[in-house]
């Protein structure tokens, strides 16, 4: 994969720095939807437990470690636009989790949710990340990526073993909920 660039040149931005860790989290993200979309049986509900874990860690990652510095970077207004685009988002995650991936329902909240997705990334590529990249040094933006990365490390890939196989769980927290408690916890909140 080609490192990540600057948003307004074409110099490429350092290992490790948080606007290039989230623009590869941003490009597995969308192939991770590729991957639901195309897959069917055991295969599809692996490729989506895959997307939910990357997207709690994503998610988690820019509510804690980005947005704190997106208000000051690029507004309080725009930071906030994101974060409720990300708590939409959210609910129709919860909504995806309670149905049978093989539904022709799926497929259509799956199809409308990845266009939504793209849009919120789409936004922070345009307005939030070329503001951190002028607003924060590059040593900020390197320790944002290493609490970033903790939590990518930590993620996990399955729902919260508390939740397995209870449905009161499951309809209290959710297994999203669960995993975004999870990359929460090893950010740092």
């Amino acid at each position: 994969m080609n490192s990540p660039t600057d948003m307004g040149t074409s110099t490429p931005l350092p290992e490790g720095d948080v606007v290039a860790l989230l623009l590869e989290q941003h490009t597995r993200i969308r192939e991770l939807f590729s991957r639901v979309s195309a897959a069917q049986g055991d295969n599809k509900k692996e490729a989506f437990d895959a997307l939910r874990a990357l997207l709690a860690v994503h998610e988690a990652g820019e509510e804690l470690v980005v947005r704190p510095a997106a208000k000051k970077a690029a507004g309080a207004r725009e930071a906030d636009a994101r974060n409720a685009e990300e708590k939409e988002a959210s609910e129709v995650l919860r909504k995806l989790e309670g149905m049978d991936v093989s539904s022709p329902e799926f497929d259509a909240t799956l199809a409308e949710f990845e266009q939504a997705v793209d849009d919120h990334a789409t936004h922070e590529e345009r307005e939030e990340f070329p503001a951190l990249i002028s607003e924060c040094s590059t040593d900020e933006r390197q320790k944002m990526g290493a609490r970033l990365r903790r939590a990518e490390h930590l993620a996990p890939t399955h729902p919260h073993p508390s939740a397995a196989g209870n449905p009161t769980m499951l309809a209290l927290a959710g297994p999203f909920a669960a995993m975004m408690d999870k990359a929460k916890d090893a950010i740092g909140r």
